[in-house]
């Protein structure tokens, strides 16, 4: 009894290892290979197309995959030549009234300094005249002391955004040169998809091919599933701010609300990124009533986001809507901003390995019946 106990031990520290090891090994190797995870990720998801074009359109199977590969990039390059358009026909729209409104910025911040902050000014002037000198200088050190940190602070946000411009410039040629690998990747797995695929039938026993084939169908499910939850939720937040700009009687709002959807994938901001500064402006600029009716339409925006996201991405890949929303807080804890992919992500691969009974099968070696 006690033998048979220590073998189960053993086994359970096998596969712990294993996994660890295995773990290990996909995290150094992805740090090489990720272009061509990337193209194998793009030719599972333009393989059924590239079998549609073979059989109903006749195509020899390269020609199909070049064909879709085509159609893909040239969708993804209208798609951003569109929004590109959109934002500069936006920044002309601003370049050609903001100088007007720049001069009322100007008028009201005079009229607000001469009618508020300069008697306040006197007011505390006076206060500070009275103190002892003790507490003035008190007083100026402090005063000091925060002008000393709001400097560095705006130096330190500055130079972020240097180097952040910096290092986009610098992984420019990066991102070409992983883009054309990974192309080219999806070409050739697409291409020898099912040779690929006869040859691991060939080298595996038909247990574990019926296995790998259920994780591959819920995996190639799951991301077509959050692309179309994504885009779902692109969408709905673009036409709840068109609605609400047409009621306000924004001009530009199909522009406006195309460039917030657009920011909407954006990390931590999202749409706040165009929502926080234009409602700082129209407040400074004391237009009230559109400072609170862009501020109950950002309110909605993400309040619809927030409960709407679970709920779609739940649908979309198949997941429990609790377990969807426990795994992309615990991804954001974890991950940040990528926590909001991996989290999901995760939980469709445990899914997967589940339903093709991986863990019934680690179990029953760790018992010994396998």
């Amino acid at each position: 009894m006690n033998h048979e106990y220590l073998n189960r031990i053993f086994r359970f520290f096998l596969i712990v290892c294993l996994f660890a090891l295995v773990l290990t090994g996909c995290f150094f190797l992805s740090k090489v290979t990720y272009p061509f995870i990337l193209g194998g990720i793009i030719a599972m998801a333009i393989n059924p197309f590239v079998n549609f074009l073979e059989e109903k359109g006749k195509m020899p199977r390269s020609l199909a995959v070049f064909v879709a590969l085509l159609l893909m990039i040239g969708a993804a390059a209208g798609i951003v030549l569109l929004l590109v358009r959109e934002i500069f026909t936006g920044v002309a729209y601003l370049a050609h009234v903001l100088p007007d409104y720049s001069k009322e910025l100007v008028q009201y911040m005079e009229i607000y300094f001469k009618t508020k902050i300069l008697p306040f000014y006197n007011d505390i002037n006076a206060m500070f005249n009275n103190l002892e000198d003790d507490h003035q200088q008190t007083i100026m050190k402090n005063i000091d002391a925060i002008g000393t940190h709001i400097t560095t602070t705006v130096s330190k946000l500055a130079q972020e955004v240097v180097d952040i411009v910096s290092s986009l410039l610098v992984s420019l040629p990066t991102f070409v040169t992983v883009f054309v690998f990974s192309i080219l990747a999806a070409f050739f797995i697409c291409k020898d998809w099912y040779r690929f695929s006869h040859y691991l039938r060939k080298i595996s026993s038909d247990k574990w091919m019926t296995s790998a084939r259920t994780v591959y169908l819920e995996l190639r499910k799951a991301l077509f599933g959050f692309a179309k939850a994504q885009f779902t939720l692109i969408s709905m937040t673009a036409c709840i701010v068109l609605i609400g700009l047409l009621l306000l009687k924004i001009e530009y709002a199909i522009t406006i609300s195309l460039l917030i959807g657009a920011v909407d994938l954006l990390p931590y901001l999202g749409t706040g990124a165009v929502f926080m500064p234009w409602i700082a402006y129209t407040f400074v600029s004391g237009d009230y009533p559109l400072t609170v009716g862009l501020s109950i339409l950002y309110g909605v925006v993400i309040i619809q986001r927030q409960l709407a996201e679970p709920k779609i991405l739940s649908s979309t890949i198949g997941l429990d809507p609790l377990a969807t929303l426990i795994a992309l807080f615990a991804g954001y804890q974890w991950f940040g901003f990528l926590g909001l992919l991996i989290g999901p992500a995760f939980l469709v691969l445990i899914r997967a390995l589940h339903q093709a009974q991986f863990f019934h099968e680690i179990y029953a070696f760790i018992k010994g019946k396998s």
